[in-house]
């Protein structure tokens, strides 16, 4: 496995250098991201990686081998989380303070869908302890972060409460252009904090790895374009959200 540290051909994200023809085009997409999450009460990521929800639930497991669907892309690299153009960091007047000031404030935007576009910064805010791989597949050209509420508490969702995508297209334009979905909820009482094994299981479209580590379970979706061996990779890459966030502006 190699990592690409980057290139004149792949897009840097750096909030603050945007050009004015870029920041044009990252409201755009915003806007067809509301639209997509506008068309069905369970929002654009609902339904990638629902096998594995049970699995994540019980007892911890060994690292079981299994194999992806064919049709590898036949790039097997890696690069930094933090080249992607991530999608919600251009989100204006983000919330702050504490972790119920945040998750408060972006209840406020909800449309039609529980599935709200929320900045890394305000994920990170609301879910201290998320972690998020430092390492993406390299055809990784935008990230979508969201958090996920009950729509009838207006709380965090227990089952899923933060999504992101891993897009290799804009976001939101074709559904074969998201590569990846990380989805996090929260963990039975008695999970341990430690990081349990990794556990894979076979979806629709791709592979399924799931884990619990410090009160979170974590779904990793995997198209099936992606080889096992590159999603184990980027399993293994997570560190904290927060330590990776762009500058203030």
């Amino acid at each position: 496995m190699r990592v690409v540290a980057g290139g004149a051909s792949y897009l840097v994200a750096v909030s603050r250098g945007l050009s004015h023809g870029m920041k044009g085009r990252v409201a755009w997409i915003a806007a067809a991201a509301l639209a997509a999450a506008g068309c069905g009460d369970a929002g654009p990521l609902d339904g990638l990686g629902d096998a594995s929800r049970g699995f994540v639930h019980g007892d911890a497991s060994s690292t079981t081998t299994v194999p992806v669907a064919d049709g590898g892309s036949g790039t097997e690299a890696l690069i930094s989380a933090s080249q992607a153009l991530w999608l919600n960091d251009e989100i204006v007047d983000q919330a702050s303070g504490s972790a119920s000031d945040v998750i408060a404030a972006v209840w406020e935007r909800r449309a039609e869908s529980r599935f709200i576009q929320a900045s890394r910064t305000e994920v990170a805010m609301a879910m201290p302890t998320l972690e998020f791989p430092q390492l993406v597949p390299v055809d990784t050209t935008w990230v979508t972060s969201q958090l996920v509420y009950d729509l009838d508490s207006g709380a965090l969702d227990l089952d899923t409460a933060a999504a992101f995508g891993m897009w290799r297209v804009e976001p939101y334009t074709v559904t074969e252009g998201r590569i990846m979905v990380l989805r996090v909820g929260f963990a039975s009482d008695d999970a341990p904090a430690e990081r349990s094994d990794l556990t894979p299981i076979i979806v629709p479209d791709g592979l399924s790895i799931g884990w619990t580590k410090a009160g979170l379970r974590y779904e990793l979706f995997c198209r099936s374009t992606l080889s096992e061996e590159l999603c184990f990779e980027v399993a293994d890459s997570f560190a904290p959200l927060g330590g990776s966030l762009p500058p203030p502006s």
